[in-house]
């Protein structure tokens, strides 16, 4: 087996396949860019020719309007298509709807990009599926013993003992529509409020039939009263709101430096943790195993000399 080392390189412009001439989620406009996912950070605008999934193109026409792509070239999961050689696959990543992995086929070698992963159960996208490959690329956000991410379940059942009003800080697209279907099932007294930017983001969503579930938008009437509401809002708007008054603030997000409250706490993240990263290399069975968007250098301590690991970034 002929494992290329330079089959993916981290490039000013983003991760780059020089064996297809394209980019995975580049961080510069490139004229051939196969993107994971909406979220910002990997799906930029003004890119010539993107390769996606469906709802992946929808949310960044919704965002980047005509500046989105030139021209998207839609692929579903599991219907492979080639780029300059390189055959891909998008396999389902389970982060947020239509987020996909990117199998790569090359000189009989297949080659597994993750993008951002959960295995967490979230009726909101589509389930993360599983496939062999021989180079898993793996991003590592929390590629970390020290961190294991907690039942979302049991997190969002904390509002349930909240008397105050709830304002709560989310990315707009994918963790809200997720915190609205958790609360609407696990916290059904709750009311669930949303920031105007998010309803445009809700009706994809519900276009493509994964509807979040009951919600109304912000009013500022109804937040007067202690009527048992969350009120979901976007990050900028949340940190405006500082010293708001007759409300408990709350972030609900992975990552500890997030948290606003020391007695009340959301852990509730859509990456994969430590755990999380060690049974999807047990199910996809690597060979050699590549780290990108953290810090590998646990998963090379904890293989050895077992597995292969490089650390790209």
């Amino acid at each position: 087996m002929n494992i290329k080392e330079d089959f993916l390189t981290i490039t000013p412009k983003g991760l780059y396949c020089k064996y297809g001439d394209f980019y995975i989620d580049p961080a510069e406009p490139v004229t051939m860019a196969v993107i994971s996912h909406a979220h910002a950070d990997h799906a930029v605008s003004g890119n010539e020719n993107v390769y996606c999934t469906e709802a992946t193109a929808a949310f960044m026409q919704l965002r980047y309007a005509k500046n989105a792509a030139k021209v998207f070239n839609i692929a579903a999961y599991h219907t492979p298509f080639t780029i300059g050689g390189v055959k891909i696959t998008f396999i389902s990543a389970g982060h947020m709807l239509g987020s996909a992995q990117v199998l790569m086929e090359y000189d009989g070698v297949q080659y597994l990009y993750t993008g951002d992963y959960k295995l967490q159960p979230d009726e909101t996208c589509e389930p993360i599926d599983w496939i062999k490959a021989d180079v898993l690329i793996t991003e590592s956000t929390f590629a970390d013993p020290a961190i294991l991410h907690p039942d979302p379940v049991e997190e969002i059942k904390k509002l349930n003992d909240i008397r105050l009003n709830i304002m709560l800080g989310a990315y707009g697209l994918g963790k809200s529509q997720r915190l609205i279907r958790l609360i609407n099932q696990h916290a059904p007294e709750k009311k669930v409020l949303v920031h105007h930017r998010i309803m445009p983001i809700n009706a994809v969503y519900e276009k493509m039939g994964y509807s979040p579930g009951k919600y109304e938008l912000y009013s500022r009437k109804l937040m007067k009263e202690q009527g048992g509401y969350v009120y979901i809002v976007p990050p900028f708007t949340f940190d405006s709101y500082i010293n708001a008054k007759g409300v408990k603030r709350l972030f609900a997000s992975g990552w500890k430096n997030l948290q606003v409250n020391q007695n009340d706490t959301l852990y509730i993240s859509d990456h994969v943790d430590w755990n999380d990263i060690l049974q999807s290399i047990e199910r996809i069975g690597p060979k050699q195993v590549w780290t990108l968007h953290g810090n590998g250098a646990h998963l090379k301590k904890h293989f050895g000399d077992d597995i292969f690991v490089k650390i790209l970034n």
